[in-house]
């Protein structure tokens, strides 16, 4: 009987566990830290073996595969051993991608707007009546879905980690929103390897597939005479307006409307009528109409869906306006790019909050955007050095603080009424939080509580 290991215990890691167990393999999971007691119950349910709190390297070598987690690098010692043995790693979406039984799959990813194109998508063909599941970095595992349900669609986000282990999978229809600088400290700190990790979207893709993709990031556009694209290209772009695919098929924002067009079917949409704004939700609706359109979804349908959707949490989320001051939850943005669009769209004074783990950030971009909108810049983080020494000069005044408390009330005695509170990090959370969601939960219990 083949051997599956499955290295990582969180949500990817248990659904593909359960997934090869249901599939007849000799299964074994194995996590360095601690396993939820919620994925514990399912893999006791399931009956898949387990480990934690560290690897047992010669059970784990015994494996005919691995399926990694993404948020293990490939520098792990584990991983390097199995790759030196010649044991093959993989992705849970490679996996998963052997046993679709004939559904087909969205898959979005990009340095930004992921999460809130994949959930544009996910309720656009779910409010159409079809049959669809929502995975990837968000929803539930795709492995899992696969092993439990039977369905016709899956819509996938996908990080640049999980391109990285997909080698025969196929998006039937690829998404592709952007690509700015993140995450370099896992890609050698070379920008070329992560912008080859987002192009694998394209990898096997057959004419009779769909590539959405942006017609105004010059990044893409300089890759794609590189690539094999076969397949039916669907551009999208607001400024490039040479990039719509030659005007029959695609997207063109003007004047604050835009058409998609795609599969011979078309859609007009307002962007004064939609509940989400900004230029960064305009290009997500384009993007998430064209994937929709091109999944046979009426246009009608698609107009209802993005004009009704609501704005994703932790992406530019209203949390509250108090005495005058409107707080706004953007901790997902996490890099200078989804910064830049959050500022843009800011129509008060800003009292800015940023700062974490700096991903090897360069905040040029953002300066012309703060000279003229912020009057405040909180440095929350524990090492502030760097955004003090970008933004003073720049910003009137600067404040640095070396705790998430200490920050919310420099925040609140800086703001004035009119003004608005921008949680918006360009960094990663890990000094002073789990994760970006524990940073947003954490910005929005404060200011329930204390705004």
């Amino acid at each position: 009987m083949k051997k599956i290991v499955v290295l990582g215990g969180g949500i990817s890691g248990y659904g593909s566990a359960i997934l090869a167990k249901k599939k007849g393999f000799d299964v074994l999971l194995s996590d360095a830290g601690r396993i939820a007691d919620r994925y514990k119950a399912r893999l006791d349910e399931w009956e898949v073996p387990y480990e934690e709190g560290g690897h047992s390297e010669e059970l784990i070598l015994e494996a005919s595969e691995a399926i990694k987690s993404p948020g293990i690098p490939d520098s792990a010692p584990v991983v390097r051993r199995l790759r030196e043995r010649g044991i093959p790693v993989i992705s849970e979406m490679e996996f998963a991608g052997r046993y679709l039984d004939g559904a087909k799959c969205i898959c979005i990813t990009g340095s930004n707007g992921k999460t809130t194109t994949t959930s544009l998508i996910y309720k656009i063909l779910r409010d159409a009546g079809l049959n669809v599941a929502l995975g990837g970095n968000i929803g539930e595992s795709f492995a899992y879905s696969v092993a439990t349900g039977s369905y016709d669609w899956y819509v996938l986000e996908l990080s640049s980690f999980q391109l990285d282990g997909m080698y025969d999978f196929r998006a039937h229809v690829g998404v592709l929103t952007n690509i700015t600088p993140d995450h370099l400290d896992r890609y050698d700190h070379c920008f070329q390897n992560y912008v080859d990790s987002k192009m694998r979207i394209v990898r096997n893709m057959t004419p009779g597939d769909w590539f959405v993709y942006s017609g105004d990031d010059e990044v893409i556009l300089r890759q794609l005479p590189g690539c094999d694209l076969r397949m039916r290209q669907l551009p999208f772009a607001a400024r490039n307006t040479a990039q719509r695919g030659g005007g029959a098929a695609g997207a063109l924002l003007r004047d604050g409307r835009f058409t998609a067009a795609a599969g011979g079917a078309s859609v007009e949409i307002d962007t004064a009528e939609m509940r989400i704004g900004g230029l960064h939700n305009a290009y997500n609706a384009m993007a998430a109409a064209l994937a929709a359109l091109a999944a046979g979804v009426d246009p009608a349908q698609v107009r209802r869906s993005i004009c009704g959707f609501d704005p994703v949490e932790h992406r530019l989320e209203p949390v509250a306006e108090r005495g005058g001051v409107l707080w706004i939850n953007d901790s997902k943005a996490t890099n200078v790019d989804s910064v830049w669009y959050a500022l843009e769209s800011m129509k008060r004074p800003v009292v800015w909050i940023a700062g974490g783990t700096d991903k090897g950030n360069d905040y040029e971009p953002l300066k012309a955007f703060a000279r003229e909108k912020v009057h405040t810049l909180v440095c929350m983080g524990l090492d502030n050095a760097k955004l003090v020494g970008e933004f003073t000069g720049v910003v009137p005044e600067v404040i640095s603080c070396g705790s998430f408390d200490e920050a919310m009330a420099a925040a609140r005695r800086a703001a004035r009424a009119g003004d608005a509170v921008l949680l918006s990090p360009a960094c990663a959370s890990f000094d002073l939080f789990r994760n970006y969601e524990h940073r947003g939960r954490c910005f929005k219990d404060w200011v329930a509580e204390h705004a």
